[in-house]
C-alpha cells in the first residue's frame, strides 16, 4: 500500500501497522486541532481554530465512508456555501488518492493533484498513510484535521452562530445512547467490514464476518419499534451507521466477501437506510458509481478490476417508516 515515508511518496511502501497476525487494524489519524466558534482550544484541550465561512475546504471521496460522513454533517448543518468541497477519483492509484483536474487549496500551496501533497505541505516529514477527509485550511495551508469522528462534531456546533442551523446531531441528553451504540457500529461494522475485507487469515476474516452480522442483526431487531438508534431523533449515530449500510449490497457483500445476508434481507434496517437517503441533501453524498468502481478497483482483492453490473438499488422505494414514532433532529435553544 503506497504511503509517505519521511515527506517522499513511496508507491511499494507496505503499511505494516494496519495487519497484525493476519487481521486488519485501523491506523490512527495524526492532525486534531479542532475548530471552534471562538477560536478556544477543543474539547480535550486541542489546539483551537476560529470557524469562519470560506476559509476551509474537506479533501473527500464518495468511495470513502469516513469522508462520506464529513458530506452529510456539512448538507445537515447546511455548510454547502461556507465549506468548499474537493472530490477525489474513486480509484485509489499508485500516487494513492488523487484528483481528475488541479484543485484549488489556497495560495499557501497553490493547486494540487495528489492528497499526499496537502500532507507534506503541513508536515514535510510525515510518516505514514494519506487518507480521507483531510479539513484543510485553506488560509494556513494545512491540515486542520483528518478524523472523520472529530470531523463531524466540529462542524455540528462551530458555525452555527454564522449559519443560524442549530440542529443537534449530539444533543448532550442522549449523549450516553449514542456513545454506546458508535461504540459498537464503528468496531464491528463500520471497521467490522474492512476488517472482513482485508483479513489474510481465513480465522480473522470469520470473527469480522461474524461481528458484522451480530450487529447488523442486532440493529434490526432495535429498528423494529425505533425510529432511529438513539429513539425519535436523528443524530450522528445514524450518520455513522448509514455510511456503511448504504454501501453493503453494492461493495461489501461481494466484494469484501460479508456475503451472509444482503441488506436487503433485513425489512427493517434496509427500510430504514432508504429513509436517510431520502432526507434533504443526503442522496447527493451518495454515489454508488463512486463506491463500486473504487471497492472493486482494489486489485489485491479483485485482480481482474472488473466490476460488476449489479445490484438493482432503489433507495427512493417507499420506507415504510412512517409508522414509528420519531421527532426529526433535535434543535439546541
Amino acid at each position: 500500500m503506497p504511503q509517505l515515508v519521511n515527506g517522499k511518496w513511496v508507491s511499494d511502501a507496505v503499511a505494516a501497522s494496519e495487519m497484525k497476525g493476519g487481521a486488519f487494524h485501523r491506523e490512527p489519524t495524526k492532525f486534531r486541532n479542532w475548530l471552534t466558534a471562538d477560536g478556544s482550544d477543543g474539547p480535550e484541550g486541542q489546539p483551537g481554530i476560529k470557524a469562519e465561512p470560506g476559509r476551509f475546504q474537506l479533501f473527500v471521496a464518495y468511495l470513502c465512508p469516513w469522508a462520506s460522513r464529513t458530506l452529510m454533517m456539512r448538507s445537515l448543518k447546511g455548510l454547502t456555501e461556507a465549506i468548499r468541497v474537493s472530490i477525489a477519483e474513486p480509484v485509489i492509484g499508485e500516487n494513492g488518492w488523487e484528483f481528475s483536474v488541479a484543485q484549488d487549496a489556497g495560495d499557501k500551496i497553490g493547486p494540487i493533484r495528489f492528497q499526499h501533497e496537502l500532507y507534506t505541505a503541513s508536515e514535510p516529514t510525515y510518516t505514514g498513510k494519506v487518507s480521507v477527509p483531510v479539513l484543510w485550511d485553506r488560509q494556513q495551508g494545512r491540515i486542520v484535521n483528518n478524523e472523520s469522528a472529530d470531523i463531524i462534531r466540529m462542524l455540528n456546533t462551530a458555525f452555527d452562530g454564522i449559519t443560524g442551523n442549530r440542529l443537534d446531531f449530539y444533543p448532550e441528553p442522549l449523549r450516553p445512547v449514542i456513545d454506546e451504540w458508535n461504540a459498537l457500529i464503528y468496531d464491528t461494522l463500520n471497521n467490522g467490514v474492512y476488517r472482513a475485507g482485508f483479513a489474510g487469515t481465513q480465522r480473522s476474516y470469520e470473527a469480522a464476518v461474524k461481528d458484522v452480522f451480530a450487529t447488523l442483526d442486532k440493529l434490526e431487531a432495535h429498528l423494529a419499534t425505533n425510529r432511529y438508534i438513539a429513539g425519535d431523533y436523528l443524530t450522528e449515530a445514524d450518520i455513522r451507521a448509514f455510511v456503511t449500510l448504504i454501501r453493503f449490497d453494492a461493495a461489501y457483500h461481494g466484494a469484501f466477501k460479508c456475503n451472509i445476508r444482503r441488506l436487503a434481507d433485513y425489512p427493517h434496517l434496509s427500510g430504514y437506510t432508504r429513509e436517510i437517503f431520502q432526507w434533504p441533501g443526503i442522496r447527493d453524498t451518495v454515489r454508488i458509481d463512486h463506491i463500486k468502481k473504487g471497492y472493486y478497483g482494489i486489485r489485491h482483492i479483485n485482480p481482474t478490476g472488473i466490476v460488476p453490473l449489479g445490484p438493482e438499488q432503489n433507495f427512493d422505494a417507499p420506507h415504510g417508516r412512517d409508522g414509528l414514532v420519531g421527532k426529526g433532529v433535535w434543535a439546541r435553544d
